[in-house]
């Protein structure tokens, strides 16, 4: 959905909805531009309690000029202001996740068990169906994955799930969310062939590789060429 001249962009997310705010108009523009959206769309954003994040791209914003956009949203009701940031904001976000050092935790993660870590995991053990580990950055599990993987869990789409059996029944990465196919012919193509894999994404779709290629989304690892 776009309103006046694509100043204010909505769009879907599964938990609620993400506001993109022109970063090059004139800011009393771009206020004017909001409060025209909401007072025209009564019945795109009404009803119940609906969270929202605000994202301001590159423009450089003052603490009252954000308070000025929060006090506009807030003249509806029910929207519910999550979080309000610009690109620098998140990237710095986004490169601290991907800093924070590898913890490593051992076991086996059984049917109606969560496992859940604030940071990158390397997990040395099985996650049966019905199990679950939720990550805020990469997943990396030294065993099978034959239960729900969720990397990237406070937004980040730059993480990746790695497993060295990778025969998930759900993966997740930051909102995008992709299931096994509904046949297991192609599954059980080659049953005595297994490699490590990893999942990620690329252009919003779940991509998966071989985890020898790993390299090209993680450049700071040292690559093994041989001699």
């Amino acid at each position: 959905m776009s309103i006046k001249r694509n100043l204010i962009t909505i769009k879907g997310i599964k938990d609620g909805l993400v506001f993109r705010l022109d970063e090059r108009c004139e800011f009393d523009e771009l206020l004017t531009g909001l409060r025209e959206m909401l007072e025209n769309s009564e019945t795109f954003l009404s009803g119940p309690l609906v969270s929202i994040d605000v994202r301001f791209g590159g423009r450089d914003l003052s603490d009252e000029q954000k308070l000025q956009i929060l006090d506009v949203l807030r003249s509806k009701r029910n929207l519910l202001v999550r979080s309000i940031e610009g690109s620098k904001t998140a990237e710095l976000r986004e490169n601290a996740v991907l800093r924070v050092p590898i913890a490593t935790m051992s076991g086996m993660v059984r049917s109606g068990q969560v496992l859940q870590h604030d940071g990158n995991l390397l997990f040395l053990g099985d996650v049966n169906p019905g199990g679950s580990i939720v990550c805020t950055g990469d997943i990396y599990i030294l065993g099978a994955l034959r239960g729900m993987a969720h990397a990237g869990s406070e937004g980040s789409e730059h993480a990746i799930v790695g497993a060295s059996y990778l025969a998930p029944t759900q993966l997740r990465i930051a909102e995008v969310i992709s299931r096994p196919p509904d046949s297991a012919e192609e599954s059980s193509a080659h049953p005595h062939e297994t490699q490590m894999e990893f999942a990620y994404l690329k252009d919003g779709q779940m991509q998966i590789d071989k985890m020898a290629n790993i390299a090209r989304l993680r450049r700071d690892l040292n690559v093994f060429k041989g001699v």
